[in-house]
């Protein structure tokens, strides 16, 4: 939904581009099926003002600037009917309550996340990582959990990931990297400000960085290479849990995953199988 924060927001917007903004949003659930044409007669504008607003927005013109705005209709219809991902149970809440709840959450969360995709910015991720000599995760708290769990994956493709933060030996790893290795930064707020200092003296070394956060206004995203970015229905503090930006990140690192696996896949899935030959029949065998 960052096309609706952007029309919303409507930073240097023309007179214009605002009011049609501003139709937009409130007749989100209409665009589907109208025409430019439509649209340009509902806001007393024209269709050069319509493309040049699309334009403006990162889009080349009008079929998939209405695209967009149809899937991020969609998950907002999803969201306003989702269970409250900042408290979703109860006191008075039955086991199978709660659990349908946080089924809920999950989906919701993943739904919106997958609406909200630029799957260029996925491919040309899964890229740098692919071409990376090393990988390195900054991230905190529960985003640490996230990024551990990457780490194991991408050890199934013979790839091994550092977590840079851990024993408190961020700066060392930061200092040690190259412009052939790549940082991923792993925050939903992306307001940290050690990972801006690095950030900053990644780009200024030109040290591929990734950027995985939840706040599209994050500063850290001039400083990035690639941002993928998920921005869910869940607040800072004012929550029991992350269930659903944590599940948001795990969705989208999981899918840079297969994107890795699935670019030599061939060579991988042999590996898989000559390794758990090793590890269930021979000389790596440990059960």
């Amino acid at each position: 939904m960052l096309i609706l924060e952007a029309l919303k927001q409507q930073t240097d917007f023309t007179t214009t581009e605002k009011r049609i903004a501003d139709y937009i949003l409130a007749n989100l659930p209409t665009l589907a099926n109208s025409y430019i044409k439509e649209l340009a007669a509902a806001t007393y504008t024209s269709h050069s003002a319509i493309i040049r607003l699309a334009q403006k927005l990162g889009y080349h013109g009008f079929r998939d600037f209405q695209h967009t705005l149809t899937v991020a209709a969609t998950a907002q219809a999803q969201a306003l009917t989702a269970v409250d991902a900042n408290f979703p149970f109860q006191v008075d809440d039955t086991a199978a309550t709660i659990a349908k709840k946080l089924a809920a959450v999950t989906v919701t969360a993943i739904q919106t996340a997958h609406a909200q995709l630029d799957t260029a910015q996925l491919t040309a991720t899964a890229k740098l990582l692919a071409h990376a000599d090393r990988i390195f995760l900054f991230s905190h708290g529960d985003s640490q959990l996230r990024a551990r769990s990457f780490q194991n994956k991408l050890v199934k493709i013979n790839k091994f990931a550092i977590i840079a933060e851990e024993y408190s030996d961020d700066a060392w790893n930061a200092a040690n990297l190259s412009p052939n290795d790549c940082a991923i930064f792993i925050s939903y707020t992306g307001t940290t400000t050690t990972h801006q200092q690095f950030a900053t003296y990644f780009q200024a070394h030109q040290i591929p960085t990734v950027l995985l956060t939840g706040n599209a206004q994050s500063p850290l995203i001039p400083l990035t290479t690639q941002q993928l970015i998920s921005v869910q229905r869940e607040t800072d503090f004012a929550k029991v849990g992350t269930f659903a930006s944590q599940a948001a990140f795990e969705y989208l690192l999981d899918t840079l995953f297969s994107l890795l696996y699935v670019q030599d896949y061939r060579h991988n899935l042999s590996n898989l199988q000559q390794n758990q030959d090793l590890m269930q029949h021979g000389p790596l065998q440990t059960k």
